[in-house]
């Protein structure tokens, strides 16, 4: 697919790794899900910015990665509300306090 084509640097390449971690959590493979975004989230924060949409997505689907697993421990649920605080912060700054993130 686009990783092969374009490579793991290319804007569509990063979207696509997003649905399909997102797609991954909907099917309940979590730990899959985390283990794609964090292979991938690094890269989106260098290529693409810490305030880009993709990357915001990223990190928003990380923390629901987290928190959604039945198996998730204390620590997890600490990260994932660390990571949604976070993303919501970068989120209000770019797209300001009226949009409804």
């Amino acid at each position: 697919g686009w990783l092969r084509l374009k490579g793991e640097e290319h804007e569509t390449t990063l979207l696509e790794a997003s649905n399909l971690a997102c797609s991954l959590d909907r099917l309940e493979r979590f730990e899959e899900a985390r283990s794609l975004l964090r292979k991938t989230m690094p890269v989106a924060r260098r290529v693409l910015g810490e305030s880009d949409s993709t990357t915001l997505r990223m990190r928003w689907n990380y923390a629901v990665a987290l928190y959604r697993d039945p198996d998730a421990s204390l620590d997890d649920i600490r990260e994932a509300v660390e990571t949604i605080e976070e993303a919501e912060r970068a989120a209000r700054r770019v797209l300001g306090g009226g949009h409804p993130t």
